[in-house]
């Protein structure tokens, strides 16, 4: 991965209620500028990769027990979610978790409530975030709850973007959503991306897409990174194809299939 890492997580575990294992050793590192996928099948542990990033496991019993992770070069594990924010690092939960009874446009200005910097700068960031998201200018004074899940997911990365961060952690943002909403979302997130300079960790079960977009990928299964590299690579290696794709050998696997193979795990070998 091109540049330096801007996110770095060494070979951590964390455990839920003091007796729950759930992730066993996980490393992964996120590059400035760059677009990392997490991937995986659910339970692998994706969330919770990034809720110990961003220091949300505390709300739900967990701790990082072993290893560490650093951004920007300095360690989180003494920070509060508030001040990771502050920093630059947003979590885009899985579920949008929109305000529903708020606009579009009071949901967006409560991303920006750590800034200091002025009306002014705010109202610029808010015309922004229409530019990317113009589906949600013309809801903007529609209730977050009345809107659809396409339309949630955008005002949930748009009230991350409120925030100016340096990097995004987007958990599922492809869940419930038609396909073609889908690609529209990873679209104005390579934009993000691109033109904004925002490094993004994705953490996501639908593999295609996120290796259509990402730099490159780790896939978790069962608390591991089983397998790194190149999303390129990823896409044409022959396990992830039979696996996550559900191709292997020129023919399409059938869901049995696929479960036998998870049994014989052979990357595990």
């Amino acid at each position: 991965m091109a540049g330096a890492p801007l996110l770095d997580v060494n070979s951590i575990e964390v455990i839920y209620d003091h007796v729950i294992l759930v992730l066993k050793g996980v490393s992964l590192q996120v590059p400035e500028g760059g677009i990392v996928a997490l991937l995986g099948a659910n339970g692998a542990g994706k969330s919770t990769t990034l809720k110990s990033i961003s220091n949300l496991l505390k709300a739900e019993r967990g701790q990082v027990t072993k290893g560490g992770i650093s951004f920007q070069g300095e360690p989180v594990d003494s920070l509060t979610p508030a001040d990771l924010v502050r920093r630059g690092l947003i979590q885009v939960m899985e579920g949008r978790h929109c305000f529903e009874h708020l606009t579009v446009d009071e949901n967006l200005l409560t991303g920006a409530y750590t800034r200091s910097d002025g009306r002014d700068a705010v109202r610029e960031s808010l015309d922004k975030v229409y530019r990317y998201f113009p589906r949600l200018k013309e809801r903007r004074h529609s209730q977050a709850g009345y809107t659809s899940g396409g339309e949630q997911q955008m005002t949930a990365i748009g009230r991350a973007l409120m925030a100016n961060p340096k990097m995004i952690l987007l958990d599922e943002p492809s869940m419930g959503l038609a396909p073609q909403l889908v690609e529209e979302i990873f679209e104005i997130v390579a934009r993000l991306n691109r033109e904004e300079k925002v490094s993004i960790l994705l953490a996501e079960q639908n593999t295609r897409i996120a290796l259509k977009y990402a730099d490159y990928g780790y896939i978790l299964e069962n608390g591991r990174v089983v397998m790194d590299g190149d999303a390129a690579a990823l896409r044409e290696n022959d396990d992830i194809k039979e696996f996550y794709l559900g191709f292997g050998g020129g023919e399409r696997k059938s869901f049995r299939d696929a479960k036998h193979y998870r049994r014989r795990k052979r990357w595990l070998a």
